[in-house]
């Protein structure tokens, strides 16, 4: 799944934070920190980036060249 460029619900636009949260979370952030630091407050985008599985990497292996 790629993460989406507006929240499901609300219609908040999210998907350019992706990278940003990634990064917080590599530098010791927990995830309630950078979603706070985010300025993610709604729950219909937090849960998006916490149930996110970033499966790209994955799909890209099974393709046949």
């Amino acid at each position: 799944m790629i993460i989406p460029v507006r929240c499901f619900s609300c219609g908040k636009p999210i998907g350019h934070l992706w990278f940003r949260y990634k990064k917080l979370l590599e530098e010791g952030k927990t995830q309630k920190e950078a979603l706070d630091e985010l300025g993610l407050e709604r729950i219909c985008c937090r849960q998006i980036f916490l149930t996110h599985v970033d499966q790209i990497e994955l799909i890209s292996k099974l393709k046949k060249w």
